[in-house]
């Protein structure tokens, strides 16, 4: 039985209360994480602080060695964490393998970009004088990220923390602590030095608030819900804590009338189904042009009603699943509800099958053709296999229907024409834009949202400079 414990200066720390850790895809118990309290979450902030002085002093190529390892241990452990990964959190085992195999080219990533000093020489405008920059770290940084991608996510962030010369402290979602929690024992085990990376468990409230509290602390990145984002935002203020905010989306999936049809229907699948459909730059909502939408709402349906279903992991042989079950029973009654609301209110359901495996947490996916643009399934972020299909007759409405929100993570546009590629990605109000391709995420890529989904960059340069700051220097002879 895995059991998920706090990290906090170097040593592993159980605690009497636990909490079990469940297989979606029959109810077994996969583990147990240790829960722990405000108190813990202050240790671990003095174990960070304490670590930061001499952690933040070592050049970029000790960190990036260290980076290096870490990459090349989680390459080593892929198999048993994405195993881990497929069975806490339902995912099918492919994909779990494929977050790990990501989480490592962030690592990679991050170790080469800690080699690399910003700053820059300013012309002087006088003589005898010198002026410059240079980037610092922070100082301690929280990483607080949810359980639909634990490993990936929760790697984004402390790669770019550890590279940026800061020392962490980690809270993952208490549905799927175990893999992140395996992700620190590669840390621990790589080598770096005590207090520079911690992990607590806990009451989510509980331990941000101590967190943010703290005086060391410089920094937070979070990923979830906005409703959540906003409220660590407003702790954050308190003792201006710069926040790093990944929230959540309302994905607008734009099929031209150009568009190759086949290429759109798989990418369609994708970018809705992927996790499950539970993820937060999933497609969310189908725009298609009304000369296209009959022949690509009918094959689409007819793609999702043939999905298998079953376990990540499958038993006894059988072939790994199209899709997995969603995280728990709250998520499915959330579904099906937004689906059922969406057809009683005049919605036309273009999707056949309702039989499901038994016990587990499986949804059979739907798709809706013209859903009330007010139905939750319309206008709000699904976040499992079912998704609203709608139709524009020009690209001044699709642009229009897909703008008509706060959200704005990501968006996806099926065109074969060159210059309205390039007017939506002009005119989409989004963070993150996806032309024909349905994974615009990579590690090299600045990522994030605007309006309510979130502020800053996650991945690239961009994703190390959120956790620096700037130092000018004037300097006269």
């Amino acid at each position: 039985m895995i059991e998920a414990e706090q990290l906090i200066n170097g040593v592993w720390d159980s605690v009497a209360q636990t909490k079990a850790v469940t297989n979606p895809a029959d109810g077994s118990v996969v583990g147990h994480v240790a829960w722990g309290s405000a108190g813990d979450a202050t240790r671990a902030a003095d174990s960070a602080a304490g670590a930061f002085d001499t952690w933040s002093q070592t050049t970029g190529r000790m960190r990036a060695d260290l980076l290096h390892t870490a990459a090349d241990l989680l390459m080593e452990r892929r198999v048993e964490i994405a195993i881990l990964l497929a069975r806490e959190a339902g995912k099918r085992l492919p994909e779990a393998q494929g977050e790990v195999d990501f989480s490592v080219e962030y690592f990679r990533w991050f170790a080469e970009e800690a080699r690399r000093p910003a700053g820059t020489l300013i012309s002087p405008e006088s003589p005898g004088r010198r002026h410059f920059s240079s980037q610092h770290p922070l100082g301690v940084a929280v990483s607080l990220t949810p359980w639909n991608f634990p490993v990936s996510i929760q790697s984004r962030k402390i790669a770019a923390m550890l590279a940026a010369g800061c020392t962490v402290v980690g809270r993952v979602a208490e549905k799927a602590p175990l893999a992140a929690t395996a992700l620190f024992q590669v840390l621990h085990d790589a080598g770096f030095p005590a207090g520079v990376v911690n992990i607590v468990h806990g009451p989510s409230r509980e331990l941000t608030g101590a967190l943010l509290e703290h005086p060391a602390v410089r920094a937070v990145s979070f990923t979830g819900s906005t409703r959540v984002g906003s409220q660590i935002m407003a702790l954050a203020s308190r003792r201006i804590v710069r926040p790093l905010l990944e929230l959540g989306g309302n994905a607008p999936f734009i099929v031209c009338a150009d568009a190759d049809l086949d290429d759109a229907i798989e990418g369609a699948l994708l970018g809705r189904l992927r996790n499950t459909g539970q993820s937060c730059v999933a497609a969310n909502r189908f725009l298609v042009h009304e000369s296209v939408i009959d022949e690509f709402g009918s094959r689409l349906a007819a793609r999702f009603d043939a999905l298998s279903i079953g376990p990540g992991v499958p038993v006894d042989g059988d072939p790994v699943p199209d899709l997995g079950p969603l995280i728990d029973q709250e998520r499915v009654d959330a579904v099906r509800t937004m689906i059922d609301d969406a057809v009683d209110r005049g919605g036309r359901l273009l999707t056949t099958r309702t039989e499901v495996p038994a016990g587990g947490t499986f949804l059979a996916p739907a798709l809706v053709r013209d859903a009330p643009a007010d139905s939750a399934l319309a206008c709000e972020e699904v976040f499992g296999p079912a998704a609203a299909i709608t139709t524009f007759v020009d690209d001044e409405q699709a642009l229009r229907q897909a703008n008509s929100t706060e959200m704005g993570l990501a968006a996806y546009v099926w065109t074969t024409d060159a210059a309205r590629a390039w007017t939506y990605s002009d005119r989409l109000e989004a963070g993150i834009v996806g032309i024909n391709d349905p994974l615009p995420s990579v590690a090299f890529a600045p990522m994030g949202g605007i309006k309510q989904s979130g502020l800053g960059r996650e991945g690239a340069s961009a994703g190390m400079q959120e956790f620096q700051e700037t130092r000018y220097v004037a300097w006269k002879a």
